[in-house]
């Protein structure tokens, strides 16, 4: 727990140290008004080498994914001296998901690699445990056949064990394992699959205590009090009586039948609740907003500290006073529109924190109250000038149905915001996901060119409640993408964008929507550019089965189809390839996990004859997005260059 005494020094504390090395604060009305020079692409490409950076609980390390020359490893960096002193390689097959630490002395590395079962691309992952003692590392499990073995249900305080929801193969679920966190250490089978559960649950103390998932299109949940007990269903509800669609366990509370739950309330928006898991009986609101979905607790000692939410931007809401007031210090300090304590050490003695906006890659510093320090530890985009940014505002316009669909437009800077060439930019996912006004590479990229850049949260999108997330079900391709058509046309009345100068640029569900946006509507769009765009929904969809199924299954499918008659090629960009007549940029990067490069392939094989043929970019050594800044450069010269061709901003 802080104390004031930190608190009421931090102001003068943080004026003191080198924020001045990063460009901070609003721009002026002079910047503002004159056009800003062409930022490269490779200034929006070369970045940090550091990512997924995390305090270690004593405060004194800190890991990182680190990217050198396009291979990835696991780098170790002094807290005290920010000084690396260890880098741990994991190979050039093998992807870094996410690491954590599991102590202060002891690290779990979650790795990705893509391979074949059975003649079908799969997406394997696994744990790698690493001492940092003894520089000992050991793949968790390696002696059991796993497809998917990262999803870790609970970690001991003090390192000693985790415990991993682990499923061995294509037609098993899940069981939980219990791996000993030492070199050699024991792994054993502490939980045996049961039918139909897909997600596992543990109390703070350890002990397995909730399983939910679907089966024959019921919702199960098994439930034990103790770890003496024998897993029980105590509910089976069908699916169409299933009113609550989202729930996720946060936290069990040990010796209990309690627990933190965010789920949905009777307003459609997604809070926080004090459970009795045993009956599933709510016994307190902790937590609900009355206009958006919560998208996250935070948990310390069993208990919730805080609460995060998006309007346009990230909010929290803090249940701590002292964690409240810590906040607004640090804002005050910092001066900018957002601020977050992204790690931190067990006794808060260390933090890192992060500062940034939507026209600001932002910071992050290493903040020590004890010492009244405050340090720039690095900057997330050091070779560019955030007073040269276009700086994003919300927009609302009416779909063509009446639906109201919220969205941010980003005009250059330095240019009358009338008849500008237009980017529609969709955002990926679809569903559950949605823009903010977060910092994005290709919105200023674009925006520095001279484009309009409007980002649409269609329908479906994730943050406005499950009315707005369920009128997206069965809708991709049709009523998903007139929402991104009447963005275009709300642009255009608004005098903002040019009607004949139109084109569309996405990634991954954002790249699906661009191709489709130039074959359903040629006639609107002069051009699309696409990056790991899905371009066969029945054969994503089959690939889907084999690792997202364990989560989402059957109702995966049913979201994305709709009318169980209605067929997904004609909403495919690859079935109408073949009479591609406007420009196309499709790029895909070999390694892709997620949205497997044959997508790729059967889009550009289905328009090999095309009247307009696309333009192809491949990455050998990408997966779903870039780990090399020298391929993130290529892509970004590659769509300058296609739009200066086919829609010029001058």
């Amino acid at each position: 727990m802080f104390r004031f005494a930190y608190l009421a020094l931090l102001a003068t504390v943080v004026s003191a140290a080198p924020v001045a090395a990063q460009q901070t604060g609003g721009h002026s009305a002079q910047a503002a008004s004159s056009r800003p020079p062409i930022i490269p692409g490779a200034a929006f490409a070369k970045r940090s080498p550091f990512s997924h950076t995390q305090l270690s609980p004593d405060g004194k390390v800190i890991v990182t994914k680190a990217v050198v020359d396009g291979e990835q490893s696991v780098a170790l960096i002094d807290a005290a001296t920010q000084e690396p002193f260890r880098r741990f390689s994991i190979g050039e097959e093998h992807e870094i998901e996410w690491v954590r630490w599991a102590g202060s002395d002891k690290l779990l590395v979650s790795l990705s690699a893509s391979g074949q079962w059975r003649g079908d691309d799969v997406r394997f992952t696994r744990l790698t445990f690493v001492d940092l003692k003894t520089g000992a590392m050991e793949v968790l499990g390696a002696k059991f056949p796993t497809i998917d073995g990262d999803n870790v249900v609970h970690i001991a305080k003090d390192g000693s064990y985790a415990l991993v929801s682990v499923q061995k193969s294509l037609y098993e679920y899940p069981s939980v394992m219990r791996y000993e966190l030492r070199e050699g250490g024991d792994a054993r089978i502490l939980q045996r699959p049961i039918d139909g559960v897909w997600d596992w649950y543990a109390d703070d103390a350890g002990v397995l205590r909730l399983g939910i998932g679907y089966l024959h299109r019921k919702m199960r949940i098994h439930y034990r009090a103790n770890a003496d007990d024998k897993f029980r269903l105590i509910e089976k509800i069908k699916e169409d009586e299933f009113e609550e669609k989202f729930w996720d366990v946060r936290q069990i509370v040990s010796g209990s039948d309690e627990g933190y739950v965010l789920r949905e309330g009777e307003n459609g928006r997604v809070g926080l609740y004090l459970y009795n898991l045993a009956t599933r009986e709510p016994i307190e609101t902790v937590f609900e907003h009355p206009e958006h979905d919560l998208d996250a607790v935070v948990m310390r000692d069993g208990k919730p500290l805080g609460v995060y939410y998006a309007d346009d931007r990230d909010r929290a809401h803090w249940f701590d006073p002292e964690y409240d007031q810590l906040y607004n210090a640090l804002s005050g300090a910092l001066k900018e529109e957002e601020v977050w304590v992204a790690s931190r050490a067990e006794d808060n003695s260390r933090m890192i924190v992060w500062a940034g906006g939507s026209a600001d890659p932002g910071a992050y510093y290493l903040f020590s109250p004890a010492e009244k320090k405050l340090d720039l530890f690095m900057e997330l985009r050091p070779h560019i000038d955030e007073s040269q940014l276009a700086k994003p505002k919300p927009v609302t316009y009416t779909a063509r149905d009446g639906t109201k669909i919220r969205a941010y437009l980003t005009t250059p800077r330095g240019r009358e915001a009338k008849g500008l060439p237009l980017i529609v930019l969709p955002h990926g996912g679809p569903y559950g996901v949605r823009d903010k006004l977060d910092y994005n590479d290709e919105v200023q990229l674009l925006a520095n060119l001279g484009y309009a850049v409007i980002q649409p949260n269609f329908r479906g999108s994730g943050g406005y409640g499950e009315k707005f997330f369920e009128l997206g079900s069965g809708q991709i391709g049709r009523a998903m993408q007139d929402d991104l058509d009447d963005a275009m046309d709300w642009a255009v009345a608004e005098g903002i964008a040019d009607k004949d100068r139109v084109c569309v640029v996405g990634s991954s569900y954002g790249g699906y929507a661009a191709l489709w946006a130039v074959i359903r509507n040629p006639d609107r769009y002069r051009c699309a550019a696409s990056f790991a765009g899905v371009t066969d929904w029945e054969l994503m969809l089959k690939y889907d089965r084999r690792y997202f199924s364990r989560k989402a299954g059957k109702k995966w499918e049913q979201r994305v189809q709709g009318e169980e008659e209605f067929d997904l090629d004609s909403v495919s960009p690859y079935r109408l390839a073949a009479g591609l007549n406007r420009p196309v940029l499709v790029a895909h990067g070999k390694e892709d996990n997620n949205v497997p490069w044959s997508q790729f392939r059967k889009f550009t094989n289905a328009a090999e004859d095309a009247p307009v043929k696309p333009v192809e970019l491949l990455f050998e050594k990408e997966g779903h997005g870039f780990t090399d800044p020298a391929n993130e450069q290529k892509w970004y010269d590659t769509l300058v260059a296609f739009l200066a061709e086919h829609n010029p901003a001058d």
